[in-house]
């Protein structure tokens, strides 16, 4: 990567849905913060973002999510208990608190969709290129190459407007999420012509859906302040993209392969699947888990 060109730093990760495909789990607490094996959702997110150099986080935030600056702010009175009680291994499970990361928090005080949120983002990001990553989205890269770190390369690389990644979605799945339409052949990296946000089944461009992280130059914000507001007032992250490809700016993707898996702990049935997956990872209980489920699955049959 040239030094000339422009470096990705800042990330924007907007986490102040309601959650209410989660309730009652979510009645009192963020839905960033349910636990999936050791960690609450948003804190996979941040090291995912700190890993890939992007040190330089605005979470967006909304009522009742306290819980999630409280999170992240150390907290020296646990810590010299743990050093006093000499808990090495527990200690080390805080190592969150001290990542080469400066937070900075905004709130979206009335829920004005995703696109609203990124323009909350404008001063933060100060003309920069800049990263979106969904506060209520694990991308787990099952020991590859960092997504995050594909997206920024392929940004910069291609001098694009806006790079997404992507994933293939069954047919039946493409009505719920926004369909990229590319270029020509489909690669790991590809160009998009267009995007349809929930598609029929007989009209969605592909089975290729947005998959929750993003890299954008400055000019979307622009883009967002040229979006109308759709249903209920809010404001679409994926129509400010169409604008960027009406004006013809270019769009590319990235897509998920290989043993990189993303998890949308958006309702019940990815946040079970995405807790019990990561879960069997665990260097500790993940062998004993796995035992333990194997004897329940031996018990159904």
């Amino acid at each position: 990567m040239s030094a000339s060109l422009p470096r990705v730093r800042k990330v924007v990760i907007p986490a102040a849905g309601r959650g209410t495909r989660l309730l009652p789990a979510t009645k009192s607490q963020p839905k960033e913060m349910l636990p999936v094996a050791r960690k609450p959702v948003i804190q996979y997110v941040v090291e995912e973002m700190v890993d890939a150099g992007l040190g330089q986080i605005l979470i967006v935030s909304g009522r009742t999510k306290r819980a999630i600056d409280d999170h992240f702010d150390p907290d020296p009175v646990l810590q010299a208990e743990l050093s006093r009680r000499n808990d090495r291994e527990l200690m080390a499970q805080f190592a969150f608190e001290h990542l080469d990361a400066h937070y900075f928090y905004v709130r979206q005080s009335e829920p004005r969709g995703l696109g609203h949120a990124v323009l909350l983002a404008e001063e933060f990001v100060a003309g920069e290129p800049f990263a979106v990553a969904l506060g209520d989205s694990i991308v787990w890269n099952g020991g590859g190459k960092s997504l995050m770190r594909q997206l920024v390369q392929t940004h910069v690389e291609t001098g694009a407007a806006a790079t997404i990644a992507v994933e293939e979605v069954t047919a039946q799945d493409v009505v719920n999420y926004g369909i990229v339409k590319p270029v020509d052949k489909v690669g790991h990296v590809f160009q998009i012509s267009d995007l349809v946000e929930k598609p029929s089944v007989e009209d969605a461009p592909s089975r290729l859906a947005i998959a929750a992280r993003y890299i954008f130059g400055p000019q979307v914000f622009s883009a967002l302040r040229d979006t109308a507001p759709g249903h209920g007032g809010e404001i679409q992250l994926t129509d400010a993209i169409r604008i960027l490809l009406s004006a013809g700016c270019p769009v590319w993707c990235v897509r998920l392969e290989g043993g990189c898996r993303r998890y949308d702990i958006g309702n019940f049935d990815s946040y079970f699947k995405a807790f019990v997956e990561i879960s069997l990872q665990d260097p500790e209980l993940g062998e004993s888990l796995r035992a333990h489920l194997a004897s329940l699955l031996k018990e159904e049959a």
